[in-house]
């Protein structure tokens, strides 16, 4: 009986070696959800991209494949030191490994350079300004969505075309208005337009009066409206009580949301032109989860949100397939090498300088008399294959490209 019991001893022992590895592939990790929730993006951000991330670990199946996700989110206010406090505090002690969202592109800076210094991961969805894969490139970080290049290029090609040669800018007066101007006036002006002018407005604005009027006094044929969000929905409505268009001129909605929409209504936002990754109502996939979140937050969700759900999903394969979410590095460069697919915005790649490479539209705003239902806004007027809708990798200005 003696050797009996030691046999078994011994055979338990052996068991629980076994089992000891399959035991340590189970993986912590620990995602940051920063936007504004309370402010001018908080419709296009917000609550919205929080219940997209949980939404991404739930669909991928994060706990049966040994990962265990927690979410965490909080609000920037749309402010850089906000921000910048909010990642420090989540990186050092709350040992958070994937920050994700960040919309408002001087806030997104200001993160992107401490996670780089945390060597964790920075996920944008929400940021345009396409610094982030030029200048300001990082190997820790993966733009996702869309940015100030491919919407310049989209839509700023497509009025040119149409006859729009002269253009004057309403510009939000921070980093992402700034950069979308610019690449704006460069698109126009090597499809053969002019730009006559332009002027910076606080952000966020409420008054647009007096920066409208010159717009207006400059006779340009396009009023280019570098803004976002809340800025967007009040320049447009003002223009309006200004009679703007009706005098002749048009509006270029350079960065328009289905929110943005919905709050202007199609009255006022008919025949707008404009560049998007994604759009709620463009296929089964894209309408099932669309009604999910309707559900929760009785709105229909924007691109940003979808890039966070696509983001999310695709930095958990990275950690599935390293088994190890500590090293950002380690894990955008596996993202890098790993195809991108998922049901809302397809199949893509991620290239060196951190710039995610998909399919972008040119969608125009619906008259009232052309909507069928309840927030079917848009009609597809081209697709823009992720070969042409991006800036070429040679011309960012990325310190991780090869010269």
């Amino acid at each position: 009986m003696r050797y009996k019991g030691i046999f078994f001893a011994v055979a338990s022992a052996l068991a629980l070696a076994a089992a000891a590895p399959a035991a340590a592939q189970s993986v912590n990790v620990k995602i940051g959800v920063l936007n504004d929730r309370s402010g001018v993006y908080a419709d296009i951000s917000g609550v919205g991209s929080e219940w997209a991330a949980k939404r991404a670990v739930e669909d991928f199946g994060a706990t049966a494949k040994g990962i265990n996700v927690e979410v965490l989110a909080a609000d920037h206010l749309n402010k850089p030191d906000v921000g910048a406090n909010i990642a420090r505090q989540w990186i050092d002690v709350e040992k958070v490994d994937a920050i994700v969202d960040v919309p408002t592109s001087s806030v997104a800076l200001a993160v992107n350079a401490i996670v780089r210094e945390k060597n964790k991961v920075h996920l944008n969805s929400g940021a345009a300004t396409s610094d982030l894969t030029g200048k300001a490139c990082s190997p820790n970080t993966v733009h996702w969505t869309y940015d100030t290049w491919a919407l310049a290029n989209g839509t700023g090609n497509a009025i040119v075309k149409q006859g729009g040669k002269t253009w004057f800018f309403l510009t939000a007066d921070y980093a992402f208005g700034h950069a979308l101007e610019r690449d704006t006036a460069a698109v126009v002006e090597k499809a053969g337009g002019k730009v006559l002018g332009s002027v910076r407005v606080p952000f966020p604005g409420t008054d647009f009066s007096s920066f409208l009027l010159q717009a207006q006094s400059s006779g340009a044929q396009v009023i280019g409206l570098a803004n976002a969000g809340g800025d967007t929905i009040n320049s447009i409505k003002q223009a309006a009580e200004f009679g703007i268009v009706q005098g002749g001129q048009s509006l270029a909605g350079l960065l328009i949301f289905v929110t943005d929409v919905h709050a202007l209504g199609l009255k006022a936002a008919q025949g707008l032109i404009f560049t998007s990754p994604w759009y709620w109502d463009q296929d089964e996939n894209s309408r099932a989860f669309s009604k999910a979140y309707f559900k929760e937050l009785n709105r229909m969700p924007g691109y940003t949100v979808a890039g966070v759900y696509s983001a999310v999903i695709h930095y958990l394969k990275a950690v599935e397939a390293l088994k190890d979410a500590s090293d950002g590095k380690k894990v955008v460069a596996k993202m890098k090498e790993m195809p991108t697919e998922d049901k809302l915005m397809g199949k893509g790649s991620i290239r060196i300088d951190g710039r995610h490479i998909h399919d972008m539209f040119l969608y125009e705003v619906k008259k009232p008399e052309e909507s069928k239902y309840a927030w079917d806004y848009y009609k597809l007027r081209a697709k823009i294959p992720a070969a042409e809708a991006w800036r070429p990798l040679d011309q960012g200005g990325c310190e991780l490209v090869k010269k």
